[in-house]
């Protein structure tokens, strides 16, 4: 990276540290420190949640998903506008009457101890974990770049998140994140401005979208219905659906983003704004990445996006069998750039019949670069053991690394940063929100002081922090970091989700049957995780239905033992 660059990625990164450690210094109490004594306006809250969501995998990732799969990855956020209404309606009201600190709160309200420990104890499993791939994915960036270990870029990361974290609490991630966000969108903005600049001369906005489109990069929905696929209409209305109730109605990181609101009004502004905003910024990103799969339609792509590692291939005992498969890569890609041409021209031309025929070319040459692709990966598996061999999450990094002028390198990489930087505070202050109301204050020590339990829930930030940063160790094992994290919400969100469902709308259950219920569905999400190929997408809605049902079955059986 050039001068100019390092300048402006540090420059962005530490003026969002210090204003966030300036505007919220001296925290005296848990009202402040968990919930920034309710002063936020609406439009802050919007900002956080839809921060807290963007973590840097969606801006590392989600290009790569575009980039090898298209647009349908959208499909995933269609729910999303319906469940902040349906939130609004009913959540909202109920935390803030009961002036909660955390969802889980409420829980024993309405059941009991251990059914709110359960509920605890599950958001902190999945949260946790979750934490360690946001610092991850970062932590890619700067071990891509410099050349360091994962585990010393994993350390930078980490540590400079809990800095402000720790300091500041909830008001200091949601003042941050107003700035992180104008950082994200401005820089994909730019990006997709920047990319277009890139493509040759005579190939028009126009012709990159038709392009696009032709080789199936515009798929954005899909109405055929099949649990096996992870992306359709159907798995992102319903799945997607259930999946954001329990994300924002019952996962702490998000609820306490709008529990810091001025009000229910303002809470409820705060979600909507996300609800609007939320699709449409998924699709700048995904765009983005739709702009590099035709950008490399004109220059050659690496076979293999991990630079570092390529170049260790270039120099183990398989090199001559690498250089080979990057002469046929080379060889298909030239073949290819001459019917991509070919269709340019047919496109201009509205020939349907040149086009369908270009489309058969392209696909078969395609097919023999994908071949081409397994044989390096295949490679890198027995030259490199250790090495990631999936590269997705790495194309749109190295794009911006060898193509972006000086300075937007920064700027992008800011973005990456800003990203993880505002996601990781909030899944923090969550996860010590969590330990310190539901569990320490709740069944540890029941006596303490406030500033008892400030330091207490200022250490057990550092703690999830430390721990985050452990689990990002594991984070390699992931084929595409964007379905990993999404994938782990999914394992655990439908089971807590049915927990929520029972407590607010069937007031015939009670404790024991719910809790029974819980740990059933759990269990049988995660036998179907490991044993079938259900798109995962769909554990939202079945571990949710699963709770409802047992729940109401084991509440009928109790009652008619009691009756007997």
């Amino acid at each position: 990276m050039s001068v100019i660059d390092w300048i402006v990625l540090l420059g962005t990164l530490f003026f969002i540290v210090g204003y966030g450690i300036y505007k919220t210094r001296g925290s005296k109490n848990l009202e402040g420190y968990f919930k920034g004594d309710n002063t936020m306006k609406w439009w802050t809250v919007g900002l956080s949640v839809m921060a807290t969501q963007a973590s840097a995998i969606t801006f590392l990732s989600t290009p790569g998903q575009a980039y090898e799969d298209g647009m349908r990855f959208i499909q995933f956020y269609f729910g999303l506008p319906l469940a902040m209404i349906i939130l609004s309606v009913t959540a909202i009201p109920i935390y803030f009457r009961l002036k909660v600190y955390t969802a889980y709160e409420y829980l024993e309200s309405r059941f009991d101890l251990k059914t709110r420990s359960l509920a605890a104890g599950l958001f902190l499993v999945q949260r946790g974990l979750a934490a360690g791939i946001t610092i991850y994915a970062p932590a890619i960036v700067l071990s891509t770049i410099m050349g360091w270990s994962l585990t010393v870029t994993t350390l930078i990361i980490g540590l400079l998140v809990i800095i402000y974290t720790v300091s500041g609490g909830t008001k200091a991630v949601s003042q941050t994140q107003q700035q992180q966000m104008a950082v994200m969108m401005g820089g994909m903005i730019i990006a997709v401005f920047v990319i277009i600049s890139l493509l040759p001369k005579e190939v028009s906005l126009r012709h990159t979208l038709d392009l696009a489109g032709h080789l199936g990069k515009f798929n954005t929905v899909d109405f055929s219905f099949n649990p096996s696929d992870r992306y359709n209409f159907w798995s992102g209305i319903t799945g997607g659906l259930f999946l954001a109730l329990s994300y924002f109605g019952t996962d702490q990181s998000q609820v306490q983003r709008y529990l810091s609101a001025q009000s229910i009004t303002q809470s409820r502004l705060g979600l909507m704004m996300n609800g609007l905003l939320k699709v449409p910024m998924q699709f700048v990103i995904l765009f983005v990445g739709v702009l590099v799969f035709v950008f490399y339609q004109f220059h050659q792509p690496p076979l293999y996006f991990i630079e570092g590692n390529a170049r260790q291939m270039a120099e183990s005992g398989y090199a001559q069998e690498w250089q080979a498969l990057e002469q046929q890569h080379t060889k298909v890609f030239a073949q290819k750039r001459q019917e991509i041409g070919e269709m340019v021209t047919a496109i201009e031309q509205d020939d349907q019949e040149g086009i369908s025929q270009q489309k058969e070319a392209i696909a078969r040459l395609e097919q023999q670069g994908a071949s081409i692709q397994k044989q390096s990966r295949a490679l890198i598996g027995k030259a490199l053991p250790h090495a990631e061999t999936k590269d997705t999450d790495y194309v749109f990094l190295t794009f911006v690394i060898n193509y972006f002028p000086k300075g937007l390198v920064g700027l992008l990489l800011a973005v990456v940063f800003s990203a993880a930087m505002s996601s990781t505070a909030s899944e923090l202050n969550a996860l010590a929100s969590t330990t310190t109301i539901d569990i320490y204050k709740r069944s540890v020590k029941q006596q303490g002081s406030d500033r008892h339990y400030l330091v207490a829930s200022k250490l057990f930030t550092l703690m999830w922090g430390c721990l985050a940063m452990v689990f990002a160790t594991f984070a390699s094992l992931a084929e595409n970091l964007i379905e990993f994290v999404n994938i782990i919400g999914s394992v655990f969100y439908g089971t807590i989700l049915g927990i929520f469902l029972v407590a607010f709308y069937i007031r015939y259950v009670r404790s024991h049957a719910v809790f029974m219920a819980a740990i059933l569905a759990e269990g049988i999400v995660i036998y179907l995780f490991f044993t079938s190929s259900i798109g995962f997408l769909w554990f939202n809605v079945i571990g949710c239905g699963l709770v409802v049902v047992f729940a109401l079955l084991i509440q009928k059986v109790m009652n008619s033992r009691q009756a007997g």
